[in-house]
């Protein structure tokens, strides 16, 4: 299985986090594998070291997927969570407050969105 951690906004326009889990099938010889999920395009990102973005909300419905680096989230709730190369987040909260986002390694870090319908 994997686990996604979702943000979101409730209903007051507070964002939050979630944690998700996506179900693995066994697919044989190949490994495991979840059901297909439509998706629209995929974007490539490289930020500067000293990246510290401010409350914002997604451009769109998008999973961001960590290569490098090291980032913390804060939202407008004001729960924190660090994140490491390799996890997986689901960002919703494309309206209401938002959340922060800030660099926590001093390097160039990259990252892959890959939005939603």
């Amino acid at each position: 299985m994997f686990t996604i951690t979702r943000i979101y906004s409730d209903t007051n326009g507070d964002s939050h986090f979630e944690d998700m889990v996506v179900p693995l099938n066994d697919s044989g010889s190949i490994g495991f594998l979840s059901e297909a999920l439509p998706v629209q395009n995929i974007i490539f990102r490289e930020v500067l070291p000293s990246y510290d973005y401010d409350f914002h909300t997604a451009p769109q419905r998008q999973y961001i997927i960590l290569l490098d680096g090291e980032i913390e989230i804060e939202t407008s709730a004001g729960d924190k969570r660090q994140f490491k190369p390799g996890e997986i987040l689901l960002v919703e909260d494309t309206r209401g407050k938002g959340h922060k986002t800030k660099n926590l390694t001093p390097i160039q870090r990259k990252s892959v969105f890959i939005t939603l319908p």
